[in-house]
């Protein structure tokens, strides 16, 4: 005569005829012939790698998971409340209705590019050296721009170095509305950064660099950049 979990005697030595649980062989303890559960004091074979009444492991002494619950059902929807005036949408800067004319956005700062013999000398070119002269005045309209040699076949980047020494995607200048920084993109001859004043640079800078009004931006055989505020002229350029 056996035992079930449940304390019902049967006479079947699988399953209890009266519950249907696993049963074992009756057992005076748990000796050689048998172990309890340790989780649901259920019999079971000394040799059971895990109980078949809760599903604890003998092996590892796991824990049986428990069955997660059900998701409940999204509730029904109720009746819409009613919505207050809409709030008008604000347009995007840059955005414009098709068809509409658009007029050049208004430059806050612009970008001098210079021709200057002092970097030309440190840098030892086998370039000849153009005639210096006044700047090339470039507006900064966006939120970044390139800063580049345009070469055959290739669109121009936003700040067009003509020097040999200034790589096709050189740095790159970016702002947050009212600084400004740069950033090497892996040229060269590198981007180098120094105060008005100061003696030349010798060392590139290494990653993302603010660029202060007092500072100018050298690169290439003989490019000078400075970025400043745009005057009232340069803004409509």
């Amino acid at each position: 005569m056996a035992t079930c979990p449940n304390g019902h005697d049967t006479q079947a030595t699988d399953y209890c005829d009266t519950c249907g649980a696993p049963v074992a062989p009756a057992a005076s303890g748990p000796g050689a012939s048998g172990q309890t559960c340790p989780h649901c004091s259920a019999p079971a074979p000394a040799d059971a790698l895990f109980c078949e009444q809760c599903g604890y492991d003998y092996t590892t002494g796991a824990l049986p998971r428990t069955a997660a619950p059900a998701a409940e059902e999204p509730n029904e929807p109720g009746p819409a409340e009613p919505e207050g005036p809409a709030e008008p949408e604000q347009p995007a800067m840059f955005d414009v209705p098709e068809g509409a004319a658009v007029a050049p956005r208004a430059a806050s700062f612009v970008a001098e590019v210079w021709i200057d013999p002092d970097w030309y000398a440190s840098q030892e070119s086998p370039d000849a050296l153009p005639s210096p002269g006044l700047p090339h005045v470039v507006p900064l309209r966006g939120r970044e721009s390139l800063i580049g040699r345009r070469t055959s076949g290739t669109a121009a980047p936003e700040i067009d170095c003509d020097d040999n020494g200034v790589s096709r995607r050189h740095a790159r200048l970016t702002t947050d509305g009212d600084r400004w920084f740069v950033e090497d993109l892996g040229s060269s001859n590198g981007t180098f950064v120094v105060r008005l004043g100061d003696a030349l640079p010798e060392d590139p800078i290494g990653g993302r660099t603010q660029v202060h009004p007092d500072e100018r931006l050298y690169l290439g055989s003989w490019t000078r950049i400075v970025v400043r505020e745009a005057t009232d002229e340069e803004a409509e350029l």
